[in-house]
């Protein structure tokens, strides 16, 4: 008899098999869509129906939304492994349910979830007990909790961008005095933020000058190796244009002499160089004229 509760019915072969998902949905996020493309994909061809419980049923037995029944519906209706939405889903399944929509089996993860009996029974233990639950698996790391929790964590974080945005502290639900702490905070980190990304730039610039730095220098003594080189060069070709052209004046010189030389003719020469005594003369006179001037 045990057996006969837990056998999985066979699918059926003449039509789409119309698969069940359900669940609140609130801010529909990829655990939600995972859940729904494992139920999609239980058989090859696959009708999934997505019901959604509305917000009277969802805040007795679950609590407070972020988001309304209708903000959950059409969250639904734009995920692409939904063909059908089914608002006002009801909490706990009945053979009545599944008949009216045809379905043959329900996927849901097998964490067990408590029905309306206050008694802890599971949601989907009837369905289980007729061979129609197909098991997804959750997705670790992501749920409508995690995400509030997050929320909750930086709270203030979210009050002071939406206050940035134009939201008043009547709409964020904060007072007067939190107002002005949050607003006094902002514009403190915002002079933080300022100051970070000046040191940033700072830091940028003097790492870009660095690197110049380098470049340049490995540039600099190449090029001015090659300076070097171009001015030891230049150097030595000037001092041999400039030996070069002292040594042509020079024999230019020595040429004129000797041309000067082959141009007096022999009276001159003998004019030039003939000697009377008359020279002496006057100097002997000089020196007894210069003499008689210190005695006196």
């Amino acid at each position: 008899m045990e057996e006969e509760k837990v056998k999985i019915a066979e699918p059926p072969n003449d039509r789409p098999v119309r698969v069940y998902a359900d669940g609140i949905y609130d801010l529909f996020h990829f655990g939600h869509a995972r859940s729904l493309e494992q139920a999609k994909k239980s058989f090859p061809n696959t009708y999934l129906l997505v019901g959604c419980c509305n917000d009277e049923i969802t805040h007795k037995y679950k609590g407070k939304t972020v988001m309304n029944d209708q903000e959950r519906y059409e969250s639904l209706r734009h995920c692409k492994w939904v063909d059908e939405v089914i608002p006002d889903a009801p909490w706990v399944l009945t053979q009545e349910f599944l008949d009216k929509h045809r379905i043959d089996y329900v996927a849901h993860d097998s964490l067990p979830y408590a029905d309306a009996s206050g008694a802890g029974n599971d949601v989907y233990e009837f369905v289980k007990s007729i061979g129609k639950f197909k098991e997804t698996k959750r997705t670790e790391g992501i749920s409508t909790s995690d995400i509030i929790m997050r929320i909750v964590k930086d709270y203030n974080e979210y009050v002071m961008r939406n206050l940035a945005r134009g939201y008043s502290r009547k709409e964020l639900g904060v007072s007067y005095v939190k107002e002005k702490r949050l607003r006094a905070h902002m514009g403190l980190k915002k002079l933080q933020e300022k100051v970070k990304k000046q040191q940033e730039k700072v830091g940028e610039k003097i790492q870009t000058v660095a690197t110049t730095a380098r470049v340049h220098r490995n540039e600099w003594v190449e090029n001015a190796d090659r300076l070097v080189a171009g001015f030891l060069e230049m150097f030595e070709e000037r001092c041999h244009k400039m030996g070069t052209a002292i040594r042509d004046r020079i024999q230019e010189q020595l040429k004129k002499q000797q041309l000067l030389g082959l141009t007096y003719d022999d009276d001159d020469e003998d004019e030039y160089y003939y000697d009377d005594g008359s020279e002496e003369e006057e100097e002997e006179e000089e020196e007894e004229e210069e003499y008689s001037d210190l005695d006196k």
